[in-house]
């Protein structure tokens, strides 16, 4: 998913993760930590056979503390929260107030980490995060930090709020091409969450949508409309252009697929009969002219193109 919430690269609308899916994401990290350090170390023990004992203590000392300890801190820090577990499960870590984490926050989280998961195997790391409301553990407090969801069940999307009605219908001739998929998302996911926020991070960002959402379009905002009611409104305003667009070309196809059918009625004749109440009604259809090399041999054997006896030339008619 991808969108601007109130940092960088943190999509808005996101919901705390319970303990299932953070344990999952715990153990796929560990394995490959685990891994990572089951290999470093063999390698390590084959390249210091030649050294002391005093110094291979210390090789493994660091290789403890930097794979185990430094590797996921390093990851956390450099995929603003987003380990390969975390991955995996749809996760993510980020700061209380929704932006993303820094190298302090991985740090404590890091550090307290190997007190709660790595001496006691996660023990205590899974009864704070049953007694937290939140779902967080002893690291997430100290450090100020919260791991979320970031793929939500489409079944529990929050509808768009409507825009205040004298809004509606203000800004049918506003540009709308210049606008980016990722800013529309944002924006309404934006809409989706405005009341759950805190009033000063709500104004804020709201303010920092329709700054975008201006440059895009190249229109100010109308002076005195609030943030989230000129976003709500223009958002309402492409819902309805694509609800137009939608309409033409459906009833394009099916007109198409009318005319295309073998059932539709056929075109009328030349020869046909006027429709009742025109002149000619009733009268019998003038005979077709046949030109060519059909009607040049019917003039050659006497007879009309018709079939019938051609009168003499002379001029003089038989009696009847």
């Amino acid at each position: 998913m991808s969108g601007v919430v109130t940092g960088d690269a943190v999509v808005l609308g996101l919901r705390p993760a319970r303990l299932p899916s953070r344990a999952l994401a715990l153990v796929i990290d560990l394995a490959l930590v685990w891994a990572a350090y089951l290999l470093i170390s063999i390698g390590l023990a084959v390249a210091t056979a030649s050294l002391d004992e005093a110094a291979v203590m210390a090789v493994s000392i660091a290789t403890f503390i930097l794979v185990l300890v430094g590797a996921p801190i390093a990851v956390e820090t450099l995929s603003h929260g987003r380990s390969l577990g975390k991955m995996a499960c749809g996760l993510r870590v980020v700061r209380d107030d929704g932006g993303p984490i820094r190298f302090r926050h991985a740090l404590v989280r890091g550090a307290i980490g190997v007190v709660e998961i790595l001496m006691t195997f996660g023990v205590i790391a899974c009864i704070a995060s049953l007694v937290s409301e939140r779902g967080r553990r002893i690291g997430d407090v100290f450090a100020g930090t919260l791991v979320v969801r970031e793929r939500v069940p489409t079944a529990r999307a929050v509808p768009v709020p409507p825009p205040p009605p004298w809004l509606v219908g203000r800004f049918t001739e506003l540009d709308l091409s210049g606008v980016p998929d990722d800013l529309w998302l944002a924006i309404r996911q934006y809409l989706t969450r405005m009341n759950q926020l805190d009033g000063e991070v709500n104004r804020s960002l709201a303010e920092r949508l329709a700054g975008d959402l201006v440059a895009c379009t190249g229109t100010p905002a109308p002076h005195g409309v609030p943030a989230g009611a000129f976003l709500a409104a223009v958002v309402n305003e492409r819902q309805t252009r694509d609800t137009r667009r939608a309409y033409a070309a459906a009833s394009a196809s099916a007109a198409s697929v009318a005319r295309s059918s073998p059932f539709a009625p056929p075109a009328p004749s030349a020869y046909a009969s006027p429709p009742p109440g025109q002149p000619g009604h009733g009268a019998p259809s003038a005979p077709p002219v046949v030109t060519g090399v059909v009607g040049e041999r019917a003039e050659a054997e006497g007879t009309s193109a018709a079939g019938a006896p051609r009168p003499p030339a002379t001029g003089f008619a038989p009696p009847a």
